[in-house]
């Protein structure tokens, strides 16, 4: 069995996060959203484009996981968000970050506490500046010190 680097479940939490956000805009169904990732999307080279390698079912799990804990994410979430605050109010990439973190801390405990944070900082640089990457550290750290 080979083990799956680190850039590959970086990858895939990107990925995730991508695919959370068009669950969430587009309400595409998720067997079809995941099979349409699969295909074209994660590790396929389309029209000279390469998309980075990724750890599907790391993606997977990710997707399905927040997808079937919706409710319990966001609730979650509610609670660590600051007085007048609320998920609607949230930016919606930033909430696919914040559900897919969140997800990890509680459903992944193979997954040390400072690696999901780390890397869900490092996603939201990718769409954000650093004031909304601390955001992601100080919310996802409030997150582990309760479920972990």
């Amino acid at each position: 069995m080979s083990r799956i680097s680190g850039q590959a479940r970086a990858n895939s939490r990107l990925a995730a996060v991508q695919a959370l956000y068009q669950i969430d805009m587009e309400r595409t169904e998720l067997h079809l959203l995941l099979d349409e990732f699969h295909q074209h999307r994660l590790g396929a080279e389309i029209e000279d484009v390469e998309y980075a390698k990724a750890d599907i079912n790391f993606f997977d799990d990710i997707v399905r996981g927040v997808e079937a804990r919706r409710d319990e994410i966001d609730a979650l979430l509610t609670t660590k968000l600051a007085s007048g605050w609320a998920i609607p109010r949230l930016d919606k990439t930033m909430l696919q970050i914040l559900r897919a973190g969140t997800y990890e801390l509680l459903a992944r405990n193979d997954v040390a506490i400072g690696t999901v944070i780390s890397e869900y900082v490092d996603v939201a640089h990718a769409f954000f500046d650093e004031r909304e990457a601390k955001f992601v550290n100080g919310l996802l750290d409030a997150v582990a010190k309760q479920v972990r």
